[in-house]
């Protein structure tokens, strides 16, 4: 047999649904898995349309009493019920619990009230099987004798509703209702009795219940009618009501009775009593005195639990045949504040006491916990007001009776507060008020609303190539606010490819939990030089957020390739090459090449000669050159062996070696032949460490001093010189005189009138200082008129005065000034603008006998050619006669012996020019548009 019923009682807003009350009603011992109701259907919720719908149970506390089917809210019986057991004799029993249904992405909160109804399972029941009663015989008509109350446990309709005494002419039966409803009955005498004619009076009484069918219980009174007393005792008050506040203690005096009987002595003195067969609350409860008849509390009396109590006492005095008499007493008790509110928080979902969860992805107005309130108080005492503190994240929203739910009234974000500490309040309206106070935990719990973030959004590592595979190369970190598995992060590689087309991972790898990066090759700096790769950051949600990260990996080059060299070709790490026999001093024999593939210092290359036993070779150790230092001869043989080392200037330098094998060959002279003026030493590029320059800057200051006071000393000797010079003639005082044969010159002579402003000459093309490397100069002869020949980083100006002002000094300070603004000239740019002639060679041929040179056949024309600035340029003579002059010795003016020494040739001569020559060549001309050289087409010189 099914029963159900359903109606709305409220709506209020939870998670953008609606909270509905819905009530239903089932019999007491209905059979287990009948239906109580369904609350999709009644709810017009069709679980088909949505196959996510579910019904869920916010407390358990009902679930063995009432069944719910999840899918679609199905309502059943759980289990046997016992109305009488689960709400003992209150009128009406309600099963409640509160559902929370999900459909179409909406929340729903149910509040199901489930009302218990009463079968008539129980039959009225009197305490005793027979009551005795005794009656005076002089009994007043409507006297009234109580009789015991019957008990039904069932309620309604099905309790007891009536009492019937078996016929008899001289007793009738009367039922009350006493305040909680419990009905009694009292015997009533309605004729008077006759101890002489009947003595003894049998009555059986019946309490019949409203149920269908009826069902009964009964007693059987014995009645004794008792022998005339004069008097017996009379309450002044057949009935009274007095009131008792339920916070009385026990002692308290509850009410006094008192009845009067005339009678004397012991006839006369009245004892109080209950009445037999008075209920077993009431004695426990109440105490009465047998003389004074003042009834006390014996214990606390409860208002929560039972409003009032009816005593019935009774009065009889000590003598014989004593007749009793009675009267009833009822006992109000007062309702006081003395029940502090009671408030039950009802999680939606939960897994432990006290602490509500919800996620933070919950919309505003969100449900999360049901709070309900109660009182046991009645009146005003019992009026509850809720309040709810912590946070302003939350409120209280009512939901039904004197039941709230707890919602949100903004978003919430985890990473932001991940717990809230609230406070629910519940103070009653008495006087005093009783206030309670719970404390409530709410967790807000994860979504995965947070992307891995990476702590940089490059990463720059470098390696040194040749690593080991396996090798550490850094750590990618990314952190993801989230909790649990959406917080825990995973790294791997973006699959991508390299320039030249290999897979990324098989260059690197990384572990998938730390996030470390390592090699899984060795890298060659060579082949590649930087890898560049994504990582990806992923967390472990159920939707999976990830972000990246670029890593980029520079290969650092390591020194592990030697240097080789690229020319000549070798075989064996031998090369020959030819040389001739008559290749001169400053003669290129070689240019070395080489190549290294590391990068940086490590592929600067260095070249130096380890072996040449003939010392005949200088190396520039910048560019490779190999350059003679001094003349072929025979005597130096057929091949020559000079091995060879190209070295890099890594932290640990590596090296090569060769062997070059010049063979010397006689080719007679060569048109081609090249002659490399060799660099000083004073200006090789040294290169100094910190502390050496600072040494070397503190000694050239006290050089620079010392060459100051020199300066000054040789600017004055050389004016005293110049006002001798002017006084003595145009060339000099000292009388010409003819050279011998140890001291030919290039223009000596019988009549030469050449002569050394300092009485001694010096050569002028090459010296040969070959040894130690020094420049060779070529000097001139200085009462001449300058002429210009570049060599290198060195020039040398021939001139002749037509003023004893005019004279110029041809040493060079070598800082980089122009020759007419240099420190250590005598002369300025002005003096050489206004007397700046050229110097031209004649030939030794052209002097006739008498030493005349005035002839124009030994004059070799010369022609000026501007070079623009920064440009090198060549200087070519055909080949013609050179005298190889090892020493010159300095000496008054003499003649010059007709006796020639050995003549050389060279065909060629190339000399670079750098930016400061042509610096310092623009100086001395004084034409800022390029440097004039002078070139010739052919030299006839005299060594």
């Amino acid at each position: 047999m099914k029963f159900t019923c359903g109606y709305l009682i409220l709506a209020c807003i939870i998670y953008k649904g609606f909270c509905t009350t819905t009530k239903y009603f089932t019999y007491e011992e209905d059979a287990i898995g009948t239906e109580i109701g369904n609350l999709s259907r009644d709810l017009k919720m069709d679980p088909t349309e949505d196959p996510e719908t579910s019904f869920n149970f916010m407390q358990k506390t009902s679930a063995s009493v009432i069944h719910m089917r999840q899918m679609d809210g199905l309502l059943t019986v759980g289990e046997t019920i016992d109305r009488e057991l689960m709400c003992h004799r209150s009128p009406q029993c309600l099963v409640t619990f509160d559902v929370v249904a999900f459909s179409k992405g909406k929340f729903q909160l149910i509040h199901v009230e489930v009302e218990i109804k009463d079968i008539n399972d129980h039959a009225p029941r009197f305490a005793r099987n027979e009551t005795r009663i005794e009656i005076t015989e002089n009994a007043p008509l409507l006297a009234r004798f109580p009789l015991d109350i019957a008990v039904d446990r069932d309620v309604g309709d099905n309790y007891v509703q009536s009492y019937q005494i078996t016929h008899t002419s001289h007793f009738g039966v009367e039922v009350s209702t006493q305040e909680d409803g419990t009905k009694f009955a009292e015997l009533v005498l309605i004729k008077a009795l006759d101890r002489e004619t009947e003595e003894f009076y049998t009555l059986e009484v019946t309490a019949t219940d409203g149920g269908t069918p009826p069902k009964s219980g009964s007693t059987t009174v014995y009645i004794q009618v008792l022998d005339f007393n004069d008097n017996s005792p009379t309450f002044e008050h057949s009935s009274l009501r007095v009131e008792l506040n339920e916070d009385s203690p026990a002692g308290t005096r509850v009410l006094k009775v008192h009845a009067f009987d005339p009678d004397a002595g012991i006839n006369g003195e009245v004892v109080y009593g209950f009445v037999e067969g008075s209920p077993s609350e009431v004695t426990r409860i109440f105490q009465i005195d047998l003389i004074s008849g003042e009834v006390t509390l014996k214990d606390r009396v409860d208002y929560e639990k039972k409003k009032s109590y009816e005593l019935h006492i009774q009065a009889s005095d000590l003598g014989t045949n004593s007749v009793s008499s009675s009267c009833r007493a009822l006992v109000d008790i007062v309702d006081v504040n003395d029940n502090a509110p009671e408030i039950t928080i009802k999680p939606m979902t939960s897994t432990s006491d006290g602490v509500a969860f919800i996620t933070e992805a919950a919309a505003v107005e969100s449900f999360v916990a049901l709070v309900s309130t109660s009182d046991s108080d009645s009146g005003t005492n019992g009026y509850v007001r809720t309040s709810l503190r912590g946070h302003e994240h939350f409120k209280l929203q009512q939901a039904y009776s004197d039941t709230f739910m707890i919602v949100t009234t903004a978003t919430l974000d985890r990473e932001t507060i991940s717990e809230y500490n609230l406070t629910v309040e519940a103070e009653d309206l008495g006087t005093p008020p009783f206030k309670t106070i719970t404390h409530y935990t709410i967790r807000v719990t994860d979504e995965n609303d947070n992307c891995p973030l990476f702590s940089q959004t490059s990463y720059d590592v470098s390696i040194v190539e040749n690593n080991i595979p396996g090798s550490y190369i850094t750590t990618t970190l990314a952190k993801d606010l989230d909790a649990g598995k959406n917080g825990k992060v995973s790294y791997s590689l973006v699959e991508g490819k390299t320039a030249d087309g290999a897979a990324l991972s098989t260059f690197v790898s990384i572990d998938p939990v730390s996030g470390s990066l390592y090699t899984l090759r060795s890298f060659n700096f060579e082949t590649l030089k930087e890898v560049e790769f994504t990582v990806k950051a992923t967390d472990k949600g159920s939707l999976p957020l990830s972000s990246t990260a670029l890593v980029r990996i520079h290969v650092l080059d390591d020194n592990d390739n030697y240097p080789y060299f690229t020319y000549p070709v070798l075989r064996n790490h031998t090369a020959d090459i030819p040389i001739p026999l008559n290749a001169q001093a400053g003669y290129l024999a070689l240019r070395l090449t080489a190549q290294d593939e590391d990068d940086g210092e490590n592929s600067d290359l260095s070249f130096q000669i380890v072996e040449d036993d003939a010392q005949l070779f200088f190396m520039n150790r910048k560019s490779g050159e190999i350059v003679l230092k001094q003349s072929m001869s025979a005597s130096c043989g057929d091949i020559l062996e000079v091995k060879v080392s190209v070295v890099d200037k890594g932290r640990e330098p590596l090296s090569s070696t060769a062997t070059i094998r010049f063979v010397v060959t006689d080719t007679g002279s060569q048109e081609d032949q090249v002659i490399i003026l060799l660099q000083s030493k004073d200006e090789e590029t040294l290169s100094f460490e910190f502390g050496t320059v600072v040494i070397v800057a503190i000694a050239c200051g006290c050089t620079l001093f010392v060459v100051a006071i020199g300066i000054l000393m040789v600017t004055c000797t050389i004016r005293r010189r110049r006002r001798n010079y002017g006084r003595d003639g145009l060339y000099g005082s000292s009388p010409l005189s003819k050279s011998d044969t140890t001291t030919s010159d290039l223009y000596g002579g019988p009549e030469c009138f050449l002569a050394n402003e300092v009485d001694s000459i010096h050569h002028c093309l090459y010296e040969g200082k070959s040894l130690d490397f020094e420049e060779k100069l070529f000097l001139p002869c200085k009462p001449f008129e300058q002429t210009f020949l570049w060599q290198d980083e060195k020039y040398c100006l021939q001139r002749s005065g037509t003023s004893n002002t005019d004279q110029l000094s041809v040493k060079d300070s070598g800082k980089g000034d122009s020759d007419f603004n240099d420190s250590d000239s005598d002369t300025s740019a002005v003096a050489l603008k206004r007397s700046l002639t050229t110097f031209q060679p004649v030939n030794r041929s052209s002097f006739n006998s008498a030493g005349d040179w005035r002839g124009n056949a030994g004059v070799i024309q010369t022609q000026n050619i501007h070079i623009p600035p920064g440009t090198a340029y060549t200087i070519g003579f055909s080949p013609a006669p050179i005298y190889n002059l090892t020493h010159v010795h300095s000496h008054p003016w003499k003649e010059i012996n007709n006796k020639t020494n050995t003549l050389q040739t060279f065909s060629r001569t190339e000399t670079l020019l750098s930016a400061h020559q042509m610096r310092r060549t623009t100086g001395v001309t004084g034409d800022k548009s390029g440097p004039v050289v002078s070139t010739t087409s052919e030299v006839a010189t005299t060594f």
